[in-house]
């Protein structure tokens, strides 16, 4: 079991920035990918990015490329995601996920942390 916890939410107003925060524990050893996704209110969950940490490989949504970089360090067992340039649209909570090799979807998952942009 790997345990995820993300921090770094808040309010922001447009055009500001945030990063987020997520720090794995447990069986981190295993760990294959992490990655973010986001629910608005009323949507359905939508992925934002993802990382693979054996590789420097990193993905995208097209509406957040150019915008949001994913980073990680091994060593803590954390990735971050630095949000710039934000938009109203960006506000969500915005879920951590992981999983292992033979995975073929996130198993892992944290409690969210909440991103509002205000215009």
């Amino acid at each position: 079991q790997v345990q995820l916890v993300e921090s770094g939410g808040g309010l922001v107003q447009a055009g500001g920035s945030l990063r987020l925060s997520c720090a794995a524990s447990g069986r981190t050893r295993s760990m294959y990918s992490m990655g973010w996704f986001r629910q608005a209110p009323g949507k359905e969950r939508e992925f934002v990015a993802a990382i693979n940490l054996s590789s420097t490989n990193t993905y995208y949504a097209d509406s957040v490329k150019g915008r949001f970089t994913l980073s990680r360090d091994n060593a803590k067992s954390t990735v971050y995601l630095q949000m710039n340039s934000l938009k109203p649209e960006d506000t969500a909570v915005y879920y951590c996920a992981a999983r292992n090799s033979a995975e073929l979807t996130f198993s892992s998952w944290g409690q969210g942390t909440r991103v509002t942009v205000s215009s």
